[in-house]
Formats: structure tokens, C-alpha cells, sequence
């Protein structure tokens, strides 16, 4: 079991690109004795870290704005990506790192909204590390001056605690989650340099308060900036696709050659 998050070593992740996978190892320790939790967490933290430095390095060099985007499952991060694909189309390039445990569903839909896509499965890991996202740069090699969403495994606990080289991190929550989601997991949200509640469409339908849950926010993330939206009916829209656009970083160098990408 994984010192840092107690997700399990039994499978490898793998990362695939159109019919093929490419495996990269994820570092989960085992057979670990009591009193050598701390050290190792601090191990596989500290090395994370330093990839994520690299891919983020890698990033600002050729000014490509990567963005962690993290929830629960179901708070429809797939589905804001799918509509940000066909919305953005000719406006803004828009590149796809997709986690999930299993399968490459998700992945299929993005790559039909007409994003270029690469497909992780962390088997029954919880979450990508930059390890992973650095393998998955050099699958997609994203264009200068482009957006790189990286749509992290549906979890709100172990994500929160690996950098994966990203400039900001998005949380989504949908109103179908209720109103105390940020107090339940602040870990989370205050990581969060924005905030999405999703589902705005099904707001007459279900239990949520708006102005409560931003008071929350408030109160673990102040610094957060927030949105509503629905991918739906494209509410809300205009704000995200404006947040993206203007933090693309202007590349600091001339793209350098396929294999100068981050180990």
C-alpha cells in the first residue's frame, strides 16, 4: 500500500496514444514497517516534486498554459472538456492528459470534440503524478502558445497532494455534490487557484446553496477565484474559456527538438 495515499502497487499505470500504450512506473513503496511511513512519504513527495520542476520547466519554455484539473467523480470534468474542444476550436489549441483508473472512455469522447488526447490509467492508483504527466508531454508534444488540461483521476483527497508541473489548478464542484463539499475536503480547495461549480443547469432540481458553498470557499481558499457554469446550456462559459486564455504564458525560447522533453 502507498505510504503517501494507500492506493495500491498492484498494477501499473499506463499511458496510451491512439491504439498504443506506453507503461511508466509509478513510485508506490511496499512491505513497509510502522515508523517508516514519514520517511518515505517525504521520498516520493521530494522526487515528485523535482519531475514536476522538469515538466513545468518544459512548459514555461514553449509557453504552454498546463492546467491540473481535479473533482470528485461524476462533477463533469469530461464533459467541460468535451465542450471546450468543439467551442475553442480555431481559437485556442487544446491538448488532453486523461486519468483514469480503467478503460480509455473518457479519452475517446475529448479526442471526437477534436482535442489531441494521451490516455493514463493509473490500474488502482488514484491519482497521476508528474512521472506520468512528463511521459504523457512527450506523447502529446502540444504546440507553442496552447492549453494542456491535464484531467487528473476523480478523487479529493489524493491528487491534491502531487505537483504535476502545472501552472494552476482548477476544483470543480457540481450542485449535485452539496453545499459542504469545501469544508469536508480543504485540502482540495485550497489548493485551488480556481474554483468551478458545475451543473448550474440542475440548480432549480437539487439541494445546493450558492451563496453558502462561495462563503465556504471563502473560508479555506480566500485567494480562489470562482465560477458557475454548464456545459449544458453554456452558461458561464465565456468566463472559463477568458481564464484560460489569458494566462497562456509567452514562450521564453523557440520550441526545442522532440528529444529534449522531460525524463
Amino acid at each position: 500500500m502507498c505510504a503517501t495515499c494507500g492506493c495500491s502497487p498492484l498494477s501499473d499505470p499506463h499511458q496510451s496514444h491512439g491504439s498504443h500504450g506506453q507503461h511508466e512506473p509509478h513510485e508506490h513503496p511496499h512491505d513497509h514497517r510502522p515508523g517508516e511511513e514519514i520517511t518515505l512519504e517525504q521520498k516520493i513527495l521530494a522526487k515528485n516534486d523535482g519531475l514536476a520542476q522538469q515538466n513545468r520547466a518544459w512548459l514555461r519554455d514553449r509557453g504552454i498554459l498546463a492546467v491540473n484539473l481535479m473533482s470528485s467523480p461524476g462533477s463533469g470534468k469530461t464533459t467541460l472538456l468535451e465542450r471546450s474542444g468543439r467551442d475553442l476550436a480555431g481559437r485556442l489549441p487544446l491538448s488532453v492528459i486523461e486519468g483514469d483508473q480503467e478503460t480509455a472512455l473518457d479519452a475517446d469522447r475529448i479526442r471526437d470534440a477534436g482535442c489531441q488526447v494521451v490516455q493514463i490509467n493509473t490500474g488502482a492508483g488514484c491519482h497521476l503524478d508528474a512521472a506520468m504527466v512528463g511521459g504523457a508531454l512527450r506523447a502529446l508534444y502540444p504546440p507553442p502558445n496552447s492549453v494542456v488540461i491535464i484531467e487528473n483521476v476523480g478523487n479529493l483527497v489524493c491528487p491534491a497532494l502531487f505537483d504535476l508541473g502545472e501552472a494552476a489548478r482548477v476544483v470543480l464542484a457540481s450542485v449535485t455534490e452539496g453545499t459542504d463539499k469545501p469544508l469536508k475536503y480543504p485540502q482540495m480547495f485550497r489548493s485551488a487557484d480556481l474554483v468551478v461549480v458545475t451543473k448550474t443547469d440542475l440548480g432549480p432540481y437539487v439541494d445546493f446553496d450558492i451563496s453558502r458553498f462561495g462563503a465556504y470557499i471563502g473560508q479555506v481558499s480566500p485567494q480562489a477565484m470562482m465560477i458557475h457554469l454548464s456545459a449544458l446550456d453554456g452558461t458561464g462559459l465565456p468566463l472559463w474559456y477568458d481564464w484560460l486564455s489569458s494566462r497562456i504564458p509567452t514562450a521564453a525560447t523557440a520550441p526545442m527538438p522532440r528529444v529534449s522533453t522531460p525524463d
